[in-house]
């Protein structure tokens, strides 16, 4: 049965992998190679267990550890054009690395892997869905910054889903960033609010969906404790424990995974 482990997620850092301890895939290398395998020691899980990495989007929050990554581990790097052509004229991933361009579904670790575009402020960006061999299926979604039908449509039959919850509007207004970082964040190529995540947590809980993880929170602009509230106040109609179970991603894993 596979599981996913929110290693890192932030807006300082993100990583994910899905599978067993057995073998596995990595979303996103937004943390250093030493960090990444202390957290990965930490919850039970060996880098070396690794067998592809796919990036998101080429942000440093999500891509500053792949150099290091790709130098120590000979496994295919997979993401969609715009992003490998940008990692490679960046600099950002190891000379004969193994790079793979996504188009339809791959298959590793006995996962089909199917990317989706997302809206966000970067020359392409996308989540992924992983459909595993029992039937059972995930995705991660994070850096939108509005769900759109192509979102809509990925996510919908997903049993699991780690979904950005990043900011709080009113922590947001308030907070310290330059008014245009704010209207970036809040655009609708930025990412999801409390109550953007809550909207379609409804949503989604509706279609079948059973296990959400809130992820990428702002350590500036939000709290665990808020956004928890926002999305249990947006499944008011819901039973938590009975209708679906809820998780928040700390920025760095205590060790703990989800089954799906």
């Amino acid at each position: 049965m596979a599981r996913i482990y929110p290693l890192f997620s932030s807006s300082r850092g993100n990583a994910a992998y899905i599978g067993t301890p057995d073998s596995g895939i990595l979303i996103d290398a937004g943390v250093s190679f030493r960090r990444l395998s202390a957290a990965m020691t930490n919850a039970g899980l060996s880098v070396e267990k690794i067998r592809a990495v796919f990036i998101t989007h080429d942000h440093s929050d999500h891509i500053c550890g792949l150099h290091t990554l790709t130098a120590r581990l000979n496994v295919p790097v997979y993401s969609q054009e715009k992003t490998l052509r940008n990692l490679i004229d960046r600099d950002q991933i190891a000379p004969n690395s193994i790079l793979r361009e996504i188009h339809d579904k791959v298959s590793v670790c006995d996962m089909q892997i199917t990317a989706f575009d997302t809206p966000h402020d970067t020359d392409q960006s996308c989540g992924y869905r992983a459909e595993l061999s029992d039937g059972r299926v995930c995705a991660v979604c994070t850096d939108l910054g509005h769900v759109t039908r192509t979102v809509q449509n990925a996510l919908t039959g997903c049993d699991l889903v780690l979904l950005e919850a990043n900011y709080d509007p009113q922590m947001l207004k308030t907070g310290p960033y330059p008014p245009k970082v704010k209207a970036r964040i809040a655009s609708g190529c930025g990412h999801l609010s409390n109550q953007d995540s809550a909207a379609e947590a409804a949503t989604l809980i509706s279609s079948g969906t059973t296990r959400l993880i809130l992820g990428h929170l702002s350590q500036e602009n939000n709290r665990p404790a808020v956004a928890e509230q926002a999305i249990v106040s947006g499944l008011a109609g819901f039973s938590r424990g009975r209708d679906y179970l809820l998780e928040i991603a700390a920025p760095e894993t205590d060790g703990r995974m989800i089954v799906f």
